[in-house]
């Protein structure tokens, strides 16, 4: 995909129902989203409140309900370079094809709230180094990101991007850029797989995969447009609920019982039940 001229479109999911739609879609790859994950799992802000156990119990799931890659937001690794070592080697067993490394202070947050802060680059060149020494496989695929915009200005965050790929990153995140003039700078100055983030109502100005590509960005990502279209969907079907004691408005606008027994390959499970159930043994 890399390797392709087009751009590579990567839905955000948190789940194993949300990932098997992704792939059942089309999507070629998609993203664990940390935001996702704490607000799912916990009902609570990305703020810190995940660790590693949380985030590689996740992948796995998600990672078994389908044969895409998954590359895992990973936050700041939870800890040192040993940490992220060790977790490198957590999420290869379990499945995934690739991380996001943050530069945040921990604890961290989403990349566009206020209060973010950033560890010194030497600190941080020590864990991508980590990461990149434990993989087994070259193909597991490390994003460096760097949050120094917020705190540092975009030539600090382009500079650290820099050395990020000199350090051996396999692409390059500058998170939150204010408009895309900022953008393509970023697309100017670094030479390498770049990602840009697109979340519905964050910093960074939305605008098309093409768009974006021609500014030099490989990876656009859609972090978070499922848990938010979700969301939405959920806030509407109970709200009509309470009001009225019926979903039957909705009736045109969710899947029926037999399509969605379908997405979780029910026909699937009922041969293999023919194969190996009890009704074989008797």
């Amino acid at each position: 995909m890399l390797k392709s001229n087009k751009p590579i479109v990567i839905p955000g999911v948190y789940d194993a129902i949300g990932a098997k739609i992704a792939e059942k879609v089309g999507f070629d790859a998609m993203f664990q989203t940390g935001y996702g994950t704490s607000a799912t799992l916990f009902g609570m802000p990305d703020y810190g409140f995940i660790g590693a156990a949380e985030t590689v119990d996740n992948a796995r799931r998600i990672c078994r309900a389908v044969s895409v890659p998954v590359i895992v937001d990973s936050d700041t690794g939870y800890g040192n370079a040993l940490s992220v070592w060790k977790l490198v080697k957590e999420l290869e067993t379990a499945g995934a094809s690739g991380m996001f490394l943050e530069d945040q202070r921990w604890p961290k947050r989403c990349g566009h709230m206020q209060g973010k802060e950033v560890v010194a680059q030497e600190e941080y060149t020590e864990k991508l180094g980590a990461a990149i020494d434990a993989r087994e496989s070259k193909d597991f695929f490390i994003v460096a990101r760097t949050d120094a915009r917020a705190t540092e200005g975009l030539d600090a965050a382009i500079e650290r991007g820099l050395q990020n790929k000199k350090t051996g990153a396999d692409a390059v995140f500058i998170e939150a850029p204010r408009s895309l003039n900022e953008m393509r700078k970023i697309g100017k100055a670094i030479n390498a797989p770049l990602v840009a983030n697109m979340i519905e109502g964050g910093a960074t100005p939305l605008s098309s995969a093409q768009a974006l590509n021609k500014m030099g960005f490989k990876i656009i990502l859609y972090p978070l447009s499922v848990l938010f279209a979700n969301t939405f969907a959920t806030m509407n079907i109970l709200q009509e609920l309470k009001k009225t004691g019926t979903t039957a408005k909705f009736k045109q606008k969710v899947v029926n019982f037999d399509q969605f027994n379908d997405l979780v390959e029910l026909p699937k499970f009922r041969k293999m039940e023919k194969k190996y159930g009890f009704s074989k043994i008797e």
